[in-house]
């Protein structure tokens, strides 16, 4: 399965091979050179897994992954680092990620433990809420202010999306394709947002930001 995947690393090389070999296995692969430009990019959007170093100048790794987490980021995230002791290990954990791969290693181990976490991931909620706004994930149903409101399957699979990630920009592609299976016709993720917009009422919780795609802000 194709996944998006964010690298974060400062040594050109190990960027560089991560990319090539990501890639190589069918990924959608984005690179960042440092915590500024990882934050950014999931900013941008938000990415199935992330590959993070935890030594680099600046903002550490460690550092990374908290404000990911604080943000609500839920992907799994693989730390890379030359440290093996077990105070290191507990500050990743403690950071919020989910697996740790010792440097120098090799590639196949790499892919095994991507695989690992992403296949064990993190639990699924299925209520979702965000202020007054709640989504039953399950049963389907939302409520704002107290009062139902009806929506069609692919509206409630778009706010699924957005509550998943809230603060975070999903952009139109993501939301094509996770909403649509990858399949839709122009401006159908915008139509779907006005007609959320409406249905939900004021005050909005769903802001446009402009040529990127979308954020929900309780």
């Amino acid at each position: 399965m194709s996944l998006r995947i964010l690298v974060v690393d400062d040594d050109p090389a190990m960027l560089r091979m991560l990319v090539r070999t990501l890639s190589a296995e069918g990924h959608d692969v984005e690179a960042a050179a440092d915590g500024g430009a990882a934050l950014a990019a999931v900013e941008r959007r938000a990415p199935d897994s992330v590959v993070l170093d935890v030594a680099m100048p600046g903002m550490d790794g460690l550092a990374v992954c908290r404000r990911l987490r604080a943000r609500g980021l839920t992907a799994p995230v693989l730390l890379l680092t030359a440290r093996d002791g077990i105070p290191d290990r507990v500050a990743g954990l403690e950071a919020g990620a989910d697996d740790y791969l010792l440097k120098p290693f090799a590639v196949e181990e790499l892919l095994a433990r991507l695989g690992a976490i992403g296949r064990r991931g993190r639990p699924r909620a299925d209520l979702l809420a965000a202020g007054s706004l709640r989504l039953d994930a399950r049963a389907r149903r939302v409520h704002r202010d107290g009062r139902d409101v009806e929506l069609t399957a692919r509206e409630t699979a778009l706010l699924d999306l957005l509550l998943r990630h809230p603060k975070i920009v999903v952009s139109r592609q993501q939301a094509v394709d996770d909403v649509w299976g990858g399949a839709a016709v122009d401006n159908v993720v915008d139509r779907c947002v006005m007609s959320l917009r409406r249905k939900l009422g004021d005050p909005r919780v769903i802001r446009t930001v402009r040529g990127v795609g979308f954020v929900l802000e309780p």
